[in-house]
């Protein structure tokens, strides 16, 4: 008998995803007015929405909160999520900090609870630390147990840690960024031990952090490091397909995600209201079966920084 423990709150969870969720952590840190992007984000087609404690110190979450008041609250068709995070100035990330970052979203948003919250970047802690009696994630559990939030996830890059998290069964969905893309398939065994215990997959950032969408605002960079010279010929490489084949890498980025069963909701993060206008273009977008299969015949991808 398997010793996994199925989260039955991540099977509940999972059951009202779509498969698009908007990624909130350019908001506040863009020329573009934060408060018209945000408005966007609450009219698009698009039901739900992630941000946290930390994204531009505070500003998505303030962004978001006052876009909700200015609609007379929360849309129905609307859910948000978010990210306990360590103190901007002193980096603890204790049960205490877990509350008292809980507490900051919840005034900055105007909202009472969430249906989910993540566990965001513990870099700083041992797992065994974190897992603790009286630790943090004990924290996250109560307030789960208090019914402040729906469902309590581990959110953060680094696959090795991630994967140790989920192996502690504590945790009812998983967000891991910039390791299943295109370019980077580091997060299979992620997913794989996510999907034993039934636990809400998010995957976001399928642009790799904005190369595979043609952005250049990074210069030459996969996710938040430089990409190597062989990574950048890969990418060459996929663009030309594309460019024979007549559509916009972008799109077979987003679909590429999409594509995964044990995927449930693909998080892409929005800089503009532009971005987010062309979303639902990419996602429906046809890709034929010919690029795919050149795209599998560029085999595997060399490794990428991220991984």
């Amino acid at each position: 008998m398997s010793s996994v423990v199925p989260s039955t709150r991540g099977e509940t969870l999972a059951a009202t995803l779509e498969p698009i969720t908007v990624g909130t952590s350019p908001l506040g840190k863009r020329a573009e007015r934060g408060d018209l992007l945000a408005d966007a984000m609450l009219a698009s087609p698009y039901r739900q929405l992630d941000t946290s404690n930390n994204y531009a110190e505070g500003e998505s979450e303030r962004l978001l909160g006052a876009a909700i008041r200015r609609r007379g609250g929360l849309p129905a068709d609307k859910v948000i999520f978010s990210k306990v995070d360590a103190d901007p100035v002193t980096g603890v990330l204790d049960a205490d900090r877990v509350r008292r970052s809980f507490d900051e979203t919840r005034e900055r948003l105007g909202l009472d609870t969430l249906p989910l919250l993540h566990f965001h970047d513990p870099y700083m802690l041992e797992v065994t630390d974190a897992m603790a009696p009286g630790g943090p994630v004990s924290a996250l559990i109560a307030l789960r147990d208090e019914g402040a939030v729906g469902a309590i996830g581990i959110a953060a890059g680094k696959r090795s840690l991630m994967e140790e998290y989920v192996r502690t069964d504590a945790f009812d969905a998983v967000l891991n960024h910039n390791r299943w893309t295109l370019v980077d398939r580091s997060a299979d065994t992620l997913w794989n031990l996510a999907t034993e215990r039934r636990m809400t997959v998010f995957n976001a950032a399928p642009f790799g952090g904005g190369i595979l969408a043609g952005s250049t605002t990074r210069g030459p960079k996969y996710a938040y490091s430089e990409a190597s010279r062989d990574l950048l010929q890969f990418i060459d490489r996929l663009e030309a397909l594309a460019g024979e084949w007549g559509i916009e890498l972008a799109a077979a980025a987003v679909q590429f995600s999409l594509a995964d069963p044990r995927i449930h909701s693909t998080v892409v993060g929005m800089s503009s209201i532009a971005r987010l206008e062309s979303l639902p273009g990419l996602v429906s977008a046809e890709i034929p079966d010919g690029f795919w299969e050149g795209f599998r015949a560029l085999g595997t991808p060399p490794a990428s920084p991220a991984a």
